[in-house]
């Protein structure tokens, strides 16, 4: 809708910084859980292992990506732990994201692929230094 765009397209850095900050926590949220057991649903797993490496990915760059801080290569290292999550958790249990539970990591993928390319935006630290 033209009209929708011509009201909107106005506030698009605006709303891309909140995409890029809501997803950001969001993926800090998966790595609290990985290496703090936060919010209680699992126990940490050790820092050492495969799992202890994707929850540092999330956890500090959840955290860049949110404030925009070196946001594409940031979001690009993240897009790729959500590819390789999604190939080696995921799709060896069934062809389709709905039935394997990957919907997430895919969405995730492709979410902070875009953000690599379209890169911190205006509203970020990055603008700022």
């Amino acid at each position: 809708m033209p009209g929708m765009q011509r009201f909107l397209g106005r506030f698009s850095p605006y709303v891309y910084a909140l995409l890029r900050f809501v997803a950001g926590l969001l993926f800090v949220q998966h790595g609290l859980q990985k290496l703090f057991g936060i919010p209680g649903t699992q126990p940490p797993v050790d820092v050492m292992t495969q799992a202890g490496l994707a929850g540092i990915i999330e956890l500090v760059g959840g955290t860049l990506i949110s404030i925009g801080l070196f946001t594409s290569p940031v979001a690009f290292i993240a897009s790729g732990e959500m590819a390789w999550a999604y190939f080696q958790v995921h799709a060896p249990r069934n062809y389709w994201p709905m039935m394997n539970g990957g919907e997430l990591a895919a969405l995730y993928c492709f979410l902070f692929l875009y953000i690599a390319a379209v890169g911190s935006g205006k509203v970020s630290v990055d603008a700022v230094r």
